[in-house]
Order: structure tokens, then sequence, then C-alpha cells
């Protein structure tokens, strides 16, 4: 796959994932009133946060399949980074938000479940684990840092729309058999959710402030890159070898030790060949910058 086609793939995803939540959030929030369902409420409100996520990820995505300029030579990638950055911040928000309503409903008479507020968190359920299973192939296919952050956001509704539908459920059932603990599974789901979603939010955010931070990729990577490197007979040594994601894409910054007489055309000839091995074996490397040190067979 071209990286046109994957930049039209990741479009479509986020769009997909963008309209899928205008329409839960209209779902549970007009369920959720008329059915008077504490839990289907939180969760509405909870998707509308994902709306601005998703409308983050489509913006960011966009700026980032911009080539480089004058003001942004090494291209726009980090823009999707950021909007990573921003799912992190409402996925915690939000996780707050649902530990303090369950908190509250435990010190509440709980409201009468129903079956129609099931049978919505049961579809969401559904919806939300299949566009997790399509935005993370295709994130992970793209390595769009922007739709993994979506996708790890839609594994957060997973999460929530599972303890609705077991919360609602444990209700129905006391409602049933007249067990009036059981009202409480849903506050008690919720908490444990929370949690769950907070530390997506913690993941999320740190992998993204590692990329803002310009961190290093793997040591594996790398040890990648080196063992290609030095199939180049003209490379006599790696002097430094150093890496890091800017968005979608990698850019590689070395030194090697190349035979001091060599012409300048030659060295030239060299760097390109660096350059296009790296390429050639890794799709997500953009951007390769070299720097020749002269190599003498005496040095040490």
């Amino acid at each position: 796959m071209n990286k046109h086609s994957h930049s039209s793939s990741s479009l479509i995803a986020v769009w997909i994932s963008l309209i899928s939540n205008i329409l839960l959030t209209c779902i549970k929030l007009v369920v959720g009133f008329l059915f008077q369902s504490p839990v289907l409420l939180a969760d509405g409100f909870h998707n509308a946060g994902d709306v601005i996520a998703s409308g983050a990820a489509l913006t960011s995505m966009r700026i980032s399949k911009r080539p480089a300029d004058d003001d942004h030579p090494y291209g726009h990638g980090k823009a999707e980074v950021i909007s990573s950055a921003i799912v992190a911040l409402i996925l915690g928000i939000a996780a707050l938000y649902i530990a303090y309503e369950a908190i509250s409903a435990l010190f509440e008479e709980p409201a009468k479940a129903s079956f129609i507020a099931l049978l919505t968190a049961f579809i969401s359920l559904i919806w939300k684990q299949a566009l997790y299973v399509y935005t993370i192939r295709i994130g992970k296919l793209t390595n769009s840092k922007g739709l993994i952050a979506t996708a790890y956001d839609h594994l957060a509704d997973v999460y929530a729309s599972l303890a609705a539908v077991l919360g609602i459920g444990l209700a129905l059932i006391g409602d049933l058999y007249e067990i009036h603990i059981l009202a409480y599974g849903d506050p008690v789901a919720g908490i444990i959710v929370s949690f769950l979603v907070l530390k997506l939010a913690y993941v999320i955010g740190k992998e993204a402030m590692d990329v803002l931070m310009e961190k290093n990729i793997s040591q594996d990577r790398l040890d990648e890159f080196a063992a290609l490197i030095m199939t180049i007979p003209e490379v006599k040594r790696i002097d430094r070898l150093r890496a890091r994601e800017h968005g979608h894409y990698i850019l590689v910054d070395l030194r090697i030790g190349a035979p001091g007489e060599m012409t300048i055309q030659k060295g030239h000839d060299v760097a390109h060949k660096i350059r296009d091995t790296i390429m050639e074996c890794h799709e997500d490397v953009d951007e390769v910058l070299i720097h020749l040190n002269p190599w003498y067979e005496d040095d040490k």
C-alpha cells in the first residue's frame, strides 16, 4: 500500500469514527433522558468528548499530511501527536467524570432499570468493538498516531459500554427477583471502568509526550538500521546513530566513517546509497540525514 492509499485509509477511518461518535452520543443522551438511565447519560456525555477527540484527530491528520515548507522543514507529522495528547486529556477527564458519577450513585437511591437502556448499551458495545478493531488495524498499518489514539478511545468506550451492560443487566435482574443490592452493580462497574480508562489515558499521553520530547526510537529499530548501514562496503564505522518519530514517520540522523581519500562525488553517492537502502526496507522512514567523517586504515 502506497503513502496516498495510507492517507486515504486513515482519513476514511477517522471520518467513520467521527460520524459514529456523533450518532452514539445522540442515541445515548436521548435514551438516557427518556428512561432516566444515569449510566447511559454518563456514557453519552463521555461520547460527546469522543466527538471532540475524533474532530481533533481528523484536523491533525489533514495537517500532518501537508508537505514540508519553509516554516516546517521537517514536515507536519507531529500534528498527529498533538491530537494523541488531546485524546489522552479527554480520556483522563472522562475517567474522572465516570468515577465521580459512579461514587455519587452509591449514595443515592438507584433509578429503575430499563430494557431499552440495556439494548442501547449493548448496541454501543458491539459498535465500539467493531470500530476499535477497524481503526487499530488501519492505524498500525499506516503508523498514524492520531488514529491509534482514536482506536484506544474506542476501546475505552468498549469498557464503558460493557460496564453499562453489566450494571443495567444486574439492575434488571435485581428488579425481577427483588434483590435490591444488585441495583448498585452499575456504579461499582463504573468505578472499575474509570480506572481502566485512566490507565489508557496515561499510556496514550506518555507515548505522545515521548514523541514531542523527541525520545529515541527503540534499540531494536536502531540495531536494524545499523545492520543495513554496515552492508554498504564503503561504510567503515558508525560514529553516531539517532532516530526519532515525527508523527507517522521517522527521521534518521547518523554519522559514519568512510575512506578519507574518497572524492566528494563518491561520498555523495555513498550517502544516497545508505539513504535509499534504509528507506526501501523501512517505509515509515521519511528522511535520513547523513554526515561523513574521514576514516583511515590506521584509525583506532
